[in-house]
């Protein structure tokens, strides 16, 4: 019945045509969908007249719409939609040419495509002129409404008349204030072909079902494969899996060896964690931003897998003309359409388990027979990989223009965080970088060159311009975006003088991947080339990425000096991916250094047993269960008790509190061999909020000039933090009483003296728009932050010391990174600090 039914549908559609001539489906045995939801397409069809053809399957036909502008997701934009003659159902996967002299002779490009379901009774909408609909499909998606506007039909002599009716689109999510449908996408949904390709037979791009010759076929063997409209599996109610953080990769400058690496292709293109339920689909960004939307077209691919539920882990990509994954290609696909890859290579949940703890073998074997049934030329694909020969694969991949390998240890678990479990070596460098400003054209309307940045800590350092790699559409789309982030001081932490000159600045909100050569000495790009912009990473999580040396193991270094080290790479550091093991390393670095400010002082540690985004705590006593190499002696307090301190030797010391998690070591003023009598003073220049970093570097100088005119010699350090130590070294002669009288009495007289900059009250009241000169560090139990201790703050800062004279140019208090305070550790910047007899008298009180 549903057959005859739609054969009498279909009696104005044959009527029009000879099916001699055309190569249109004739639709002699219509098929209906089995899903709860029926199917939809759009076509764009270059007529007499171009408009886009609208059809929706109901009673075993297509209801067709010709839509003159095409649809819109502005729902201020009513489009004119003019009812024409049902359609079979085969129609919906039409691409090619009707013939000249034939009846809608012209092109025809597949535009979108999806599944519908009805507002309502679809019937009673139809007959009253009112039908809501759902769509989902890959560009146009959420609720739209058909209005019958039954008194503008248009009455037509000796022919039907012609239904006029309005295609308007609901105010939802997928709603926006200007259509972005027609202007946006201009390729095929299928082919990625656009109008004048289709018409001269232009070959698909890429892999595709779709025939390359330009007119319509339909042959009885091919007629199951090319020309039935898709099928999507019955919508289940599961939910799909939750987002969770996905896995790193550490850049490193060399291959690891052994069987027990598994090598991947590095695809370039979006990474994606696919949450599949049945029909249920979401995708996500590597930062769990939902693009379900922007990567609508994988959406149907894998509804086609027909599983119970998975969470996989996989890289979004589009090919370029020579077979490479591309991402300023993936990025035109997305804006102008055409055929989008999912690459998957992990495989978290299936069926409601977590298979993170399995070893990575087990995973992709799983994910390997999940994804058996798909075809070679299917959208998404198993990433294969290859065990051991690793130097050999990147020398394969980085031959044939590939971008580089990732290499991941066979046996390791998932876990979410940057780990060295995951490698990634690169054939070119290239990495994100955020927009801070733009230097203006003399030849165009517009900019000449991009200034770049990445953050460290709160700052946004200056890394050089980029001027090349830019397409004309992106010169327009970047230029748009740049006039409305337009403000009037420079975001960066400081510009050369010649760079900034004439430059306009923008909210650094941007970020833009670009391949460069490589780096000068000071961190500035060598030849840098624009790639494109990303929109899957906030511009506050881009710093700079350098690649680490395999041979900078940590885990190495701790074995050496007897201590075991557990859980070497877990992530301390989640914004840089610095793990334990860099840690140790570090130390091992900057041990000749910081030995001298640390050997011997009862120290107080702040402890993160779970990174430094966790939960932290200082710890003073030594509680037992601590490696032996970290050490403790007793301390008489105030009441007479003893209290074991810890302390340190040597760098095995270092190493066995990073073990216990500790993340700062805070110092005494005195040692254990004469704990009564403080061989250093530290005054602690702590701002308000709000304050420059300049009013902070002056009160150091005052503080200098003040100790100076008594005598007394000092040095800066600044802390890691948001402040500076002004740091004296003493020979242990005067007791802790005296000593804080002193540097309380200094404190009071600056800010006396200078009310309106100073206060040396601790009360946060006290310090409205001053800096507080704390001298409360110089009390029996009190501590200070140690010479090249790490900082458990954002951006992994360091507290470094530095000279007087190179203090000026310094702009933040957490400025040193690891590698920096590396470099800083094999320059004196303290001369002569442990050489100096200088001692607190009785003629330097001051009062």
């Amino acid at each position: 019945m549903a057959a005859d039914k739609a054969g009498d549908l279909l009696r104005d559609y044959k009527a029009k045509r000879n099916f001699a001539k055309t190569q249109e489906p004739a639709g002699d045995a219509p098929k209906g969908s089995k899903s709860g939801r029926g199917s939809f397409v759009v076509q764009k069809h270059d007529a007499t007249r171009l408009h886009y053809d609208f059809r929706i399957e109901l009673d075993g036909v297509l209801k067709s719409w010709a839509v003159t502008k095409g649809p819109s997701n502005n729902p201020a934009d009513k489009r004119l939609a003019v009812r024409v003659e049902d359609h079979p159902l085969d129609y919906g996967s039409f691409e090619g040419t009707i013939p000249e002299g034939e009846y809608g002779g012209g092109t025809v490009m597949l535009w979108d495509r999806g599944t519908w379901e009805p507002i309502g009774d679809p019937h009673e909408g139809l007959e009253s002129g009112d039908l809501k609909l759902r769509l989902y499909g890959e560009r146009m998606k959420g609720e739209y409404v058909l209005v019958h506007m039954k008194g503008r039909d248009t009455k037509r002599r000796n022919a039907p008349n012609r239904e006029n009716w309005l295609l308007i689109k609901h105010r939802d999510t997928y709603a926006r204030d200007k259509n972005t449908l027609t202007t946006r996408f201009t390729r095929s949904i299928e082919t990625g072909r656009d109008l004048k390709g289709i018409a001269s037979g232009t070959k698909p791009v890429k892999k595709t079902r779709v025939p390359a010759e330009a007119v319509w076929h339909s042959e009885p063997e091919n007629a199951e494969e090319i020309n039935k409209a898709p099928q999507r599996p019955k919508a289940k109610p599961d939910k799909t899996p939750a987002f969770r953080s996905l896995q790193l990769a550490t850049l490193v400058d060399s291959v690891p060896a052994g069987e027990n690496w598994l090598f991947e292709m590095k695809y370039d293109g979006y990474r994606c964690l696919a949450a599949v339920a049945g029909d249920n689909v979401r995708l996500y960004t590597r930062n769990g931003l939902d693009w379900t939307e922007q990567f609508g077209a994988l959406v149907a691919p894998l509804q086609k897998l027909k599983i119970g539920s998975a969470l996989i882990d996989g890289e979004i990509c589009a090919f370029d003309d020579k077979g490479r994954t591309d991402f300023s290609t993936l990025k035109a696909v997305l804006s102008d359409g055409g055929r989008l890859e999912y690459f998957a290579f992990d495989l978290l949940e299936a069926d409601g388990k977590d298979l993170t703890k399995l070893p990575l073998t087990e995973r992709k074997a799983r994910l390997e027979k999940l994804l058996s049934k798909t075809a070679k030329n299917d959208p998404v694909q198993y990433s294969s990989h290859v065990e051991g020969h690793g130097q050999s694969v990147l020398d394969a991949l980085c031959r044939d223009g590939h971008e580089g390998v990732i290499a991941k240890r066979a046996n390791a678990s998932y876990r979410g965080a940057r780990s060295k479990d995951w490698l990634k070596i690169k054939c070119l460098k290239r990495q994100e970088f955020v927009i801070g400003g733009w230097s203006p054209s003399s030849k165009r309307k517009g900019f000449a060159s991009l200034l770049l940045g990445t953050w460290e800590g709160d700052r946004l350092l200056y890394r050089g311009r980029v001027g090349t790699g830019f397409s004309q559409d992106m010169l327009a789309e970047l230029g748009q975006a740049l006039e409305k982030r337009q403000r009037k001081t420079s975001p960066f932490a400081a510009v050369p003088k010649d760079r900034a000159r004439g430059s306009k600045w923008v909210t650094p909100d941007l970020v833009a991947e670009i391949a460069y050569t490589e780096l000068t000495g000071d961190d500035i790009l060598r030849h840098p080339s624009f790639i494109g912009l990303r929109g899957d990473k906030p511009a506050k999580e881009v710093s700079m990425e350098k690649s680490q040396s395999l041979d900078d193991d940590g885990e190495a270094v701790a074995e050496k000096l007897g201590v075991r080290l557990t859980s070497p790479d877990r992530i301390v550091y989640p914004g840089q991916g610095i793990t334990k093991s860099q840690i140790v390393a570090y130390y091992e670095d900057v041990a000749e250094a910081m030995l001298p400010h640390i050997t011997g002082r009862p120290l107080s540690l702040v402890r993160c047993p779970q990174g430094r985004t966790k939960q932290c705590f200082f710890q003073k006593h030594d509680t037992g269960g601590f490696p032996e190499q970290l050490r403790s002696g007793s301390v008489v307090e105030k009441d007479g008790e003893k209290q074991d301190y810890f302390y340190v030797e040597d760098l095995a010391g270092l190493v066995a509190g990073t073990q216990m998690n500790v993340l700062e070591w805070h110092v005494w003023g005195s040692h254990f061999d004469d704990i009564e009598k403080p061989d250093r003073l530290v005054f602690d220049i702590d701002p308000d909020e709000g304050l420059d970093f300049s009013a902070i570097v002056s009160a150091a100088f005052d503080i200098r000039d003040r100790l100076k005119d008594l005598g007394l010699v000092s040095f800066p350090m600044v802390s890691g933090g948001k402040g500076i130590h002004v740091i004296v070294p003493l020979r242990p002669k005067a007791e802790w009483p005296e000593a804080k009288a002193f540097c309380k009495g200094l404190a009071q007289t600056l800010a006396d003296e200078e009310p309106q900059r100073y206060t040396a009250s601790l009360s946060k009241a006290q310090r409205k728009g001053r800096v507080f000169i704390d001298y409360l560090r110089n009390e029996r139990g009190s501590t200070a932050i140690c010479p090249f201790s790490v900082r458990s703050r954002e951006g992994a800062p360091v507290a470094v010391p530095v000279g007087w004279d190179e203090l000026p140019k310094v702009s933040a208090a957490n400025g040193f990174s690891l590698a920096a305070a590396i470099e800083r550790s094999k320059n004196e910047a303290w001369p002569n600090y442990f050489k100096l007899k200088q001692a607190l008298t009785a003629e330097m009180a001051v009062t």
